[in-house]
Protein backbone atom coordinates (compact mmCIF):
# COMPACT_ATOMS: atom_id res chain seq x y z
CA UNK A 1 0.00 0.00 0.00
CA UNK A 2 1.07 3.30 -0.77
CA UNK A 3 2.10 6.58 0.99
CA UNK A 4 -0.96 8.29 -0.38
CA UNK A 5 -3.22 5.63 0.24
CA UNK A 6 -2.69 5.03 3.74
CA UNK A 7 -2.66 8.95 4.49
CA UNK A 8 -6.11 8.57 2.83
CA UNK A 9 -7.80 5.72 5.22
CA UNK A 10 -5.89 7.90 8.30
CA UNK A 11 -7.74 11.30 6.85
CA UNK A 12 -11.02 8.78 6.46
CA UNK A 13 -11.13 7.76 10.09
CA UNK A 14 -9.84 11.17 12.01
CA UNK A 15 -10.55 14.16 9.74
CA UNK A 16 -8.20 16.10 7.61
CA UNK A 17 -7.93 17.95 10.48
CA UNK A 18 -5.73 15.10 11.93
CA UNK A 19 -2.61 15.94 9.69
CA UNK A 20 -0.67 19.08 10.62
CA UNK A 21 2.55 18.79 8.85
CA UNK A 22 3.19 16.45 5.38
CA UNK A 23 6.58 16.05 3.95
CA UNK A 24 6.75 14.71 0.93
CA UNK A 25 10.68 16.28 0.35
CA UNK A 26 12.07 13.28 2.21
CA UNK A 27 12.88 10.07 0.75
CA UNK A 28 10.62 8.53 3.16
CA UNK A 29 6.85 10.58 2.99
CA UNK A 30 5.64 11.61 6.34
CA UNK A 31 2.78 13.28 8.51
CA UNK A 32 2.51 15.12 11.22
CA UNK A 33 0.22 14.22 14.41
CA UNK A 34 -1.26 15.97 17.25
CA UNK A 35 0.45 14.18 20.33
CA UNK A 36 -2.77 13.83 22.17
CA UNK A 37 -4.38 11.80 18.93
CA UNK A 38 -1.55 9.84 18.74
CA UNK A 39 -2.17 6.53 21.09
CA UNK A 40 -5.56 6.37 18.95
CA UNK A 41 -3.69 6.90 15.52
CA UNK A 42 -1.04 4.21 16.54
CA UNK A 43 -3.94 1.79 17.79
CA UNK A 44 -5.74 1.84 14.51
CA UNK A 45 -2.34 1.22 12.42
CA UNK A 46 -1.93 -1.54 13.97
CA UNK A 47 -5.25 -3.06 14.08
CA UNK A 48 -7.01 -2.14 10.78
CA UNK A 49 -7.26 -5.02 8.80
CA UNK A 50 -5.71 -2.97 5.35
CA UNK A 51 -2.81 -1.92 7.26
CA UNK A 52 -1.87 -4.30 10.22
CA UNK A 53 1.30 -2.10 11.28
CA UNK A 54 2.63 -5.16 13.21
CA UNK A 55 6.22 -3.97 14.12
CA UNK A 56 7.43 -0.03 15.18
CA UNK A 57 11.18 -0.61 13.53
CA UNK A 58 12.31 2.38 15.11
CA UNK A 59 11.73 5.75 17.32
CA UNK A 60 14.04 8.91 16.55
CA UNK A 61 14.02 11.73 19.50
CA UNK A 62 15.22 14.78 17.42
CA UNK A 63 15.85 18.58 19.24
CA UNK A 64 15.12 21.08 17.09
CA UNK A 65 16.84 23.53 19.60
CA UNK A 66 15.84 26.40 21.49
CA UNK A 67 15.56 28.46 18.78
CA UNK A 68 12.68 26.94 17.40
CA UNK A 69 11.51 25.69 20.64
CA UNK A 70 10.53 21.85 19.63
CA UNK A 71 11.15 18.37 19.64
CA UNK A 72 10.19 16.00 17.30
CA UNK A 73 9.39 11.98 18.05
CA UNK A 74 9.54 10.23 14.41
CA UNK A 75 7.98 6.63 14.42
CA UNK A 76 9.06 4.27 11.79
CA UNK A 77 6.00 1.73 11.37
CA UNK A 78 6.25 -1.53 9.33
CA UNK A 79 4.03 -4.55 8.54
CA UNK A 80 5.36 -7.15 7.85
CA UNK A 81 2.78 -9.52 6.35
CA UNK A 82 1.77 -6.60 4.05
CA UNK A 83 5.27 -5.23 3.10
CA UNK A 84 4.70 -1.38 3.64
CA UNK A 85 6.03 1.22 5.74
CA UNK A 86 4.76 4.40 7.24
CA UNK A 87 6.11 7.40 9.13
CA UNK A 88 4.80 8.97 11.44
CA UNK A 89 5.25 12.21 13.27
CA UNK A 90 4.61 14.16 16.52
CA UNK A 91 6.29 17.70 17.80
CA UNK A 92 5.87 19.03 21.29
CA UNK A 93 7.26 22.18 22.60
CA UNK A 94 10.95 21.83 23.91
CA UNK A 95 11.19 22.12 27.65
CA UNK A 96 13.52 25.42 28.74
CA UNK A 97 16.23 24.83 32.00
CA UNK A 98 14.66 23.99 35.01
CA UNK A 99 10.91 22.78 33.52
CA UNK A 100 9.63 19.79 33.04
CA UNK A 101 10.49 17.39 30.17
CA UNK A 102 8.29 18.12 27.07
CA UNK A 103 5.80 14.82 26.83
CA UNK A 104 4.56 12.26 24.46
CA UNK A 105 3.00 9.57 24.86
CA UNK A 106 4.06 5.80 25.43
CA UNK A 107 3.32 3.58 22.87
CA UNK A 108 4.57 1.05 24.68
CA UNK A 109 0.94 -0.69 25.19
CA UNK A 110 0.56 -1.02 21.13
CA UNK A 111 3.98 -2.10 20.33
CA UNK A 112 6.22 -3.97 22.87
CA UNK A 113 9.08 -2.38 21.20
CA UNK A 114 8.55 1.13 21.72
CA UNK A 115 9.88 0.40 25.38
CA UNK A 116 13.96 0.39 24.48
CA UNK A 117 13.23 2.73 22.27
CA UNK A 118 11.74 4.95 24.17
CA UNK A 119 13.91 4.82 26.81
CA UNK A 120 17.21 5.78 24.38
CA UNK A 121 14.87 8.69 23.33
CA UNK A 122 14.80 9.92 26.89
CA UNK A 123 18.10 9.19 27.90
CA UNK A 124 19.66 11.04 24.72
CA UNK A 125 17.17 13.44 23.76
CA UNK A 126 15.33 14.38 27.20
CA UNK A 127 11.93 13.01 26.07
CA UNK A 128 9.14 11.90 28.68
CA UNK A 129 7.06 9.17 27.54
CA UNK A 130 3.81 9.19 29.60
CA UNK A 131 2.98 5.91 30.42
CA UNK A 132 5.96 4.31 30.26
CA UNK A 133 6.18 1.15 32.24
CA UNK A 134 10.00 1.87 33.13
CA UNK A 135 11.39 4.96 31.37
CA UNK A 136 14.76 5.34 32.95
CA UNK A 137 18.30 5.64 30.88
CA UNK A 138 19.42 3.07 29.03
CA UNK A 139 22.86 4.02 27.27
CA UNK A 140 24.52 6.65 30.21
CA UNK A 141 24.77 5.73 33.59
CA UNK A 142 21.24 6.67 36.00
CA UNK A 143 23.19 10.06 37.59
CA UNK A 144 24.26 11.38 34.21
CA UNK A 145 23.34 15.00 33.61
CA UNK A 146 21.95 16.49 30.76
CA UNK A 147 20.50 14.87 27.41
CA UNK A 148 23.80 14.38 25.08
CA UNK A 149 21.52 14.75 21.60
CA UNK A 150 20.65 18.63 22.72
CA UNK A 151 21.82 21.20 20.91
CA UNK A 152 22.71 23.26 23.61
CA UNK A 153 23.99 20.01 25.93
CA UNK A 154 26.83 21.04 27.65
CA UNK A 155 29.55 17.59 28.78
CA UNK A 156 30.32 17.56 32.20
CA UNK A 157 34.06 18.51 32.78
CA UNK A 158 34.31 15.69 35.43
CA UNK A 159 32.05 12.43 36.38
CA UNK A 160 33.32 10.38 38.96
CA UNK A 161 36.38 12.17 39.52
CA UNK A 162 36.81 10.98 35.70
CA UNK A 163 37.80 13.63 33.01
CA UNK A 164 35.27 13.42 30.35
CA UNK A 165 35.48 16.48 28.72
CA UNK A 166 38.88 17.20 26.68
Amino acid sequence: MSFSEIKELIINMFGEEIILKEDLTSPQHSITIPNERLLEVCQFLHVQPKLYFDFLACITGIDNGPTVGTVEVVYHLTSIPYEHNFVLKVEVPRNQEGEALPKVYSLTPIWKTADWHEREAFDLVGIDFVGHPDLRRILLPADWEGYPLRKDYQEQEIYHGIKVKY
